[in-house]
């Protein structure tokens, strides 16, 4: 490396100088008469005071065969300041007349010519000549025709260093048809991929939109699968921010890619603000929300973090993982939520200012099978830990709550809807802030639809669907966290805070769209059989943000606030005056009586008229796309 930049260094030496001569022969129209001597003294300062420049930028310590933009600009700015030094030399110290302005500026554009023009060189022998040669391997067609794609291009031709032929780019933008992106051609817009893949041979789509919404890449997914090409993608927008694409990010499709909305927008400051330096405890911190939760907060660098699960093996997992990533320090507690004594010693012992409650009993057809649990885990295990942070003055409750404590009709949507009452009450007779935050169901979470599709798909199918009309809402876990942390901040006391979750999802075209991207044709590879609802299931969960929701905003435009409930405090005080002395519903019918004396209504949904449950879940979902579509515009 030293010898290459002394090679470098020599070459400048004689650009520089030829810069010189090139520039006397056009302002003269050939070699002046000069006292020579004298002329090679001002060359050779010069000379030194040029390289000294170009050393001062950096321009002896850079990779050349990667230049950009930004090499081209430090060139430009050491010439200038080099020029600026000569010509003060040339004015001020040799006096001589033979020297103006505008031969310094002919010097200074042969400059910048011969010296950027070299790197420019190494830049166009690295790349092959302006990769005017194609890869001889795979046919690859690139949507996207901006920075991503770009990128994306580059990466490919740098990685496989001609084993992968780049065929061109897909972009809708009508102002950038025909138009060539690094020598290759846009060929057309999304409409036109089953004939361009057919016309050249293509075997790989790689979709480079990392910002686009999923709807989009849905859609766009949709039309490849017309053609016998493979699909891939290029997921995530950071990395393009950052100008770091790698091969290894484009990956397959995944369910995500197609239900994504726009990225979260998070104010990072006011999380920051109650999380940094405080004591945080997450409970059920082994699960798919909490262990993100934990993944999340070391990140804004807590005092300590407490880590509360009653299974030891997902308290091992979280706890491996947290150590390699952050030096914050952790305390595993292999704790149940239902045990007073214990929860207790917890808070007794490390007195955490920040709770985040997970834990939870979330599966409906098994609470709907052993509904004594929901309540012993969702009611009695959130008011024992709601009442150690009252008892321990923590500063923060946070209830991680869900869409089915909406109108509940299953046991479990029950229990999260009386958990929610318990912190509603204890925010009215304690210093602690208590909030809840709802949102609907996550991607990949354990129980989640997706695994379980996936492993039915694995095996050949069936795919199980228990209705063909049923819907749902999704958001990924990354984001939901992200949601919940920033909802911790607004906590003033009492809220129960609503999650955005976007347009309802069909479970049958979910179940389509992941048998598509496996590679496979849906009732023809793979069977979809709808086989009936389940105990507890609902058609459809009722809209997190209807229009009252709505009205009752936050200054995150996702986040919104419930309105308030009333709250039966004296059946609640009896209630936990009942856990204490150990008196709990066992058995479904004293379930439901239990329920019933705080939610009167509840029972069973029995799906004995599913066609009005349809016409009301279309009617959600109208109503849902509207809004949607009227703040899109």
């Amino acid at each position: 490396m030293v010898h290459k930049r002394k090679i470098i260094l020599l070459g400048d030496a004689v650009l520089i100088n030829l810069s010189f001569f090139l520039g006397l022969l056009i302002k003269f129209d050939g070699l002046p008469s000069i006292e020579w001597s004298y002329c090679a003294v001002y060359c050779l300062v010069c000379t030194f005071i040029r390289i000294i420049s170009l050393y001062y930028f950096c321009l002896y310590n850079r990779v050349w065969e990667y230049a950009s933009i930004n090499e081209l600009i430090s060139t430009i700015k050491a010439v200038t300041v080099g020029s600026l030094i000569n010509l003060f030399l040339a004015y001020f110290v040799f006096q001589s007349s033979l020297f103006s302005f505008s031969l310094a500026a002919l010097i200074w554009t042969f400059n910048i010519m011969l010296l950027g023009g070299s790197r420019l060189f190494l830049r166009i022998v690295r790349s092959g000549v302006g990769n005017g040669s194609r890869g001889t391997g795979k046919r690859v067609l690139i949507i996207g025709a901006g920075d991503a794609g770009a990128l994306v291009a580059k990466e490919l031709v740098n990685h496989y260093q001609g084993r992968v032929n780049i065929i061109g780019f897909i972009d809708d933008d009508p102002f950038k048809q025909n138009y060539r992106l690094l020598d290759y051609k846009i060929l057309g817009t999304r409409t036109d991929i089953p004939r361009i893949v057919s016309l050249y041979n293509i075997d790989e789509i790689i979709i480079a939109m990392p910002s686009v919404v999923g709807r989009v890449v849905s859609e766009i997914v949709d039309i490849c699968h017309l053609t016998d090409a493979k699909v891939k993608i290029l997921p995530g927008v950071f990395e393009i921010i950052e100008g770091n694409v790698k091969v290894s990010q484009i990956r397959e499709v995944r369910v995500e890619d197609l239900l994504g909305r726009e990225q979260v927008e998070i104010d990072l400051d006011s999380m920051s603000a109650y999380v940094s330096n405080r004591v945080v405890l997450v409970t059920g911190a082994g699960g798919s929300i909490g262990s993100e939760l934990c993944r999340q907060i070391v990140k804004f660098e807590p005092k300590k973090l407490l880590l509360l699960d009653i299974c030891e093996n997902n308290i091992y997992d979280i706890e491996m993982d947290l150590r390699s990533i952050t030096d914050v320090e952790l305390v595993p507690l292999v704790k149940d939520i239902k045990d007073w004594i214990g929860i207790n010693q917890v808070f007794r012992t490390y007195k955490p200012d920040v709770i985040y409650h997970a834990a939870a009993h979330k599966h409906v057809p098994l609470m709907e099978r052993n509904p004594e649990e929901a309540i012993k885990n969702n009611v009695m295990g959130t008011y024992i830990v709601a009442q150690a942070a009252n008892v321990h003055n923590a500063d923060r409750f946070v209830l991680v709550s869900t869409d089915k404590a909406v109108n509940p009709t299953s046991v479990m949507g029950a229990s999260k809807r009386i958990a929610e009452m318990v912190i509603q009450y204890l925010n009215t007779v304690s210093r602690t802030n208590y909030v809840g935050v709802r949102f609907g169901n996550v991607l990949g979470s354990r129980g989640s639809v997706i695994p379980l599709f996936k492993k039915q798909i694995a095996k050949g199918g069936p795919v199980t669907v228990t209705h063909k009309d049923i819907i749902r809402y999704f958001m990924t876990i990354p984001e939901a966290v992200q949601l919940i942390i920033q909802a911790g901040a607004f906590a003033k006391g009492g809220e129960i805070f609503v999650l955005d979750m976007g347009e309802p999802v069909r479970i049958m075209d979910l179940a389509n769209t992941l048998i598509k991207l496996s590679g496979f044709e849906p009732g023809e590879d793979i069977e979809i059989k709808v086989i009936g609802m389940r105990p507890g299931e609902k058609l459809y969960e009722e809209l997190l943000t209807t229009e009252e929701v709505r009205g009752n905003k936050t200054s995150h435009e996702r986040i919104f606030i419930a309105p308030p409930c009333d709250v039966d405090n004296d059946t609640l005080s009896q209630m936990f005056k009942e856990f204490l002395a150990g008196n709990l519903p066992y058995g479904y019918k004293e379930t439901e009586k239990w329920l019933q004396r705080l939610l009167p209504d509840f029972k069973i949904v029995r799906h004995e008229h599913p066609q009005e449950v349809i016409a009301t879940a279309k009617s959600e979902i109208a109503s849902t796309q509207e809004f949607n579509h009227r703040n899109l515009n």
